[in-house]
């Protein structure tokens, strides 16, 4: 059960009884290192009835009505009741809240370096409620005033612009201006001693103060220059194109320590994880993920600050479209500055989390029926954020880019500071376009699973196409077959690499569509369907697979080998394409793949094809001819390129004898590393973890690591490199900390839980498959304390902690069993079932490969 659940119903008729106007918030952070306090007093107007404020604290310190003192007795610890006549009133409730760990509500962090205190907070969903007391819902919008008490040195920052405080000794008073009328999830408070550069953005009406802030220590990786630039550049876009001028009156962006999100689009205040800040060399693709995220939260400021949905049935569009706003910028971006094509990425990063998830069992409809807060937990997913936004692109395939944005312009003129649903933007879009949207719903949004493209085709005597025909697949569980708009693309070799020859686009619809416009075209040496990657559904290679296995680096146009990559992806998967055959296409072609998310991302993949999708006993040989080709392209790449650093991780990652021990030992010395490489922290800290899973460390070596790097990444780190040894007394202590321990922060947590599990570790690992299962029907029966528990920590044991190295038939059949036998909520069926998935996926690949 979700902590404090609110149901739709609950929301609805809170909202159709009061009307909130004003909030005056002030949190004293000058108390103990464990609470605080906060006084929340509502200005609001409503019906006669019976509704409640929400909160989550210790206690409720005062609370009255009017000024009439309130009676609290039946304050529960998540929600008051109390009752209201026809008029105006003011609730004012003082509360002991409790700062967080786990990144919910108000986040507490002391920097290991200096010491240094650092608070933020990130209140969705409906976390605000641990902050102060509120009406925790999208819809029941008003304008905050926040005051806070903290120490004088500090910084503190808000909605509003920043405000010198008044001083009182030591103690300082911030009093920061009444907001627009915003969401709760979207206020923020940042105290602390950060480190805090400025500067002002010459927008379409006025001029914007900006602001980067981050912990001290990490003051000089912040890259002020290109993330000011990546900024500004986003609001040339978004001003240019959504009609309207940026909605608030400053911009600042703080990036904070322990942040379970990418970033989180708190209204003038974005809060991103300090992970962006980059303390080591990164590729390309980690500066383009970083742009995108900035990008992304930025065209919040519009479509979910500005007009915010009404209930979070609707926040797959809020996420969808910041996704697809983000790309649409970034290749704005490209067109005036220079840059990787974006929509390359979107499909070898985003599309492809999406497919994954659209085939788990616990796949949803990308409109999914979220009636209460538990429904929005477990759809906070894949779906809800790439497929969403894959949809939004195949949408502005259908009407074209320039109706659609101008039926965005409408949308936010029409329903600026207020609240909407999805009828609400197709409507806009449809009056732009004249063209008729009501299939986009039904087809698109309220059905799950994805579509599998096929061709079917003749040549004539004169090798030219004498019939094509696009064939549409279901699967037997999502039978919807889609009404598509894609691109026939036809590629043959020229004198510079395998091009573009001739193209069709056009509508599919049903099962079979023939394509006229192909026929007398000649035959070419391979054929992509949805060419441009503007619809969303697998694809499969029926002309030309041979011709993309041995020369998938030929191809010059970076989005059509995104596609490939991600189809012949797909075929491993799925069991039609052999791991070892997915193995030499990665070593062949990542060369010269001059998208580094691609780069990445089939580096990983073809990892898990090793590991997962190769029979076991074929495993060994596989894994050796895999670090082969690593050392092979090493030896190749260019001295202090991208490539060289993404190989080498994968290399580290790889290695699993004696000799590669002895290799990574040499590199941390300092000796035999390859020209033009710098083992920084970062690369540091992961050949100390893949040596550690080796055996090659004990806890007094990765102590000595920590020592080097004393800071909250080091000791991340080294949490997951003692996790990770092969050792009795290090995983029972691994154990300990991921299970037991509550004061162990969220970040730490992860490291430990990501690398428990290890390659090669069954016998001393063997215990905890029986330990997991008894964890896990703990949680789903809220035993020992894991009621009180955050999100983050539960799906770090459902998910990262499930005992994967021991899948087999034997795991699949007691998982079965389990769940038929267990009591689960849905959260912990949903984790199983997606983890059991992932076995049986694997299974299928291993039985496949062994026939």
């Amino acid at each position: 059960m979700y902590p404090a659940n609110i149901t739709r119903d609950e929301a609805s008729a809170r909202s159709r009884l009061l009307t909130t106007h004003r909030y005056q918030i002030t949190v004293d952070l000058t108390g103990s290192p464990s609470t605080f306090t906060s006084t929340s007093t509502i200005a609001f107007s409503s019906l006669t009835g019976a509704t409640f404020v929400d909160l989550i604290a210790d206690s409720i310190i005062e609370a009255s009505l009017d000024g009439a003192p309130l009676d609290t007795s039946g304050f529960n610890g998540e929600r008051l009741a109390f009752e209201v006549s026809d008029g105006n009133h003011v609730l004012a409730i003082t509360a002991a809240c409790r700062y967080s760990n786990t990144g919910e509500g108000l986040h507490r962090f002391v920097d290991p370096v200096d010491s240094r205190v650092y608070c933020y907070t990130q209140l969705e969903v409906a976390d605000a409620r641990r902050v102060y007391a509120c009406f925790d819902q999208p819809d029941l919008k008003a304008s905050f005033e926040f005051a806070v008490l903290a120490p004088a040195h500090w910084t503190v920052l808000s909605n509003s612009p920043e405000v010198q405080p008044a001083v009182a000794g030591e103690l300082g008073r911030w009093e920061f201006a009444p907001t627009p009328p915003i969401s709760t999830y979207i206020t923020a408070l940042i105290a602390g001693e950060y480190h805090t550069v400025r500067t002002v953005y010459d927008g379409r009406e006025a001029e914007i103060p900006f602001s980067l802030s981050c912990r001290a220590s990490m003051a000089e990786h912040l890259d002020v220059d290109r993330l000011f630039a990546t900024t500004s550049r986003g609001f040339d876009v978004f001003e240019e194109h959504f009609g309207e001028p940026y909605p608030f009156t400053d911009y600042a962006q703080v990036f904070v320590p322990e942040f379970n999100a990418g970033a989180m689009e708190n209204a003038g205040c974005v809060t991103i994880r300090d992970e962006y800040l980059y303390r080591s060399r990164v590729t390309s693709a980690a500066y383009e993920a970083r742009d995108n995220t900035i990008l992304h939260e930025l065209a919040h400021m519009w479509f979910g600050d500005l007009v915010t949905m009404t209930w979070w049935d609707d926040l797959w569009l809020n996420e969808s479209f910041a996704e697809w706003a983000s790309h649409f910028a970034q290749d704005e971006i490209r067109k005036r500055h220079g840059g990787d094509d974006p929509w390359a990425t979107f499909c070898n990063q985003r599309k492809t989390w999406a497919y994954r998830q659209d085939q788990l069992p616990s796949t949803h409809p990308i409109a999914a029926d979220m009636v209460d807060l538990e429904a929005v937990e477990l759809n906070f997913d894949g779906i809800t954020y790439a497929k969403g936004a894959s949809a939004l692109r195949q949408l502005v395939a259908f009407v074209g880019l320039g109706p659609f944005l101008a039926g965005v312009r409408t949308y936010f003129g029409r329903h600026a500071w207020g609240n909407t649903q999805l009828t609400d933007l197709l409507r806009a879009l449809e009056e732009a376009s004249g063209r008729d949207l009501s299939f986009f719903t039904g087809q698109w949004l309220q059905t799950a699973g994805v579509n599998t493209l096929t061709s079917e085709y003749e040549i004539d005597e004169r090798g030219r196409f004498s019939r094509f025909t696009v064939v549409q697949h279901a699967t037997e569980q999502w039978p919807t077959l889609r009404r598509h708009r894609i691109g026939v693309g036809c590629y043959d070799p020229t004198d510079d690499g395998i091009e573009h020859v001739h193209r069709v686009e056009l509508d599919i619809d049903g099962e079979r569509t023939e394509v006229p416009a192909l026929v007398g075209v000649p035959a070419p040496a391979v054929v992509l369907l949805n060419d441009g990657d503007l619809s969303y559904a697998k694809i499969r290679i029926d002309r030309g697979l041979d011709v993309v296995v041995a020369r998938i680096h030929e191809f010059l146009d970076p989005v059509a080998r995104a596609l490939l990559w991600g189809s012949t992806w797909d075929m491993c998967r799925d069991a039609q394409l052999p791991a070892s055959d997915y193995v030499d296409l990665v070593t062949r072609g990542v060369a010269v793949e001059t998208d580094l998310t691609a780069v990445t991302a089939v580096l990983a993949q073809a990892e898990t094809a090793v590991r997962y999708y190769t029979p076991r006993a074929a495993r060994p040989a596989l894994a050796t001819r895999w670090t082969a080709g690593l050392v092979r392209l090493l030896k190749d790449a260019e001295p202090g390129s991208d490539h060289q650093l993404a190989i080498v991780r994968a290399l580290a990652t790889s290695l699993g004898t004696p000799a590669g021990a002895d290799l990574l030992r040499a590199w941390l010395a300092g000796e035999e590393v390859p020209e033009g490489l710098v083992v920084d922290a970062d690369l540091r800290w992961r050949f100390v973890t893949q040596l550690a899973q080796l055996g090659g460390l004990d806890d007094d070596e990765i102590a000595a690591e920590l020592a080097r790097d004393n800071t909250a990444t080091g000791a991340e780190k080294a949490a997951g490199a003692r996790a990770v040894r092969p050792d009795a007394d290090a995983k029972a202590e691994a154990w300990r900390l991921a299970i037991e321990d509550a004061s162990v922060p969220n970040a730490t947590h992860t490291q430990i839980c990501v690398h428990f599990w290890a390659q090669n570790q069954e016998a001393v690992l063997r215990p905890y498959v029986d330990a997991w299962f008894e964890v896990m029907a703990d949680i789903a029966a809220q035993r020992n304390r894991w009621g009180q528990r955050s999100l983050a920590i539960r799906k770090n044991i459902g998910e990262l902690l499930f005992p994967r190295p021991f899948g087999d038939r034997a795991l699949v059949a007691r998982i079965d069993e389990w769940m038929a036998t267990t009591e689960l909520t849905d959260s912990v069926r949903r984790m199983v079932s997606e983890r059991r998935d992932d076995v049986e996926r694997a299974l299928r690949c291993q039985e496949a490969a062994a026939s």
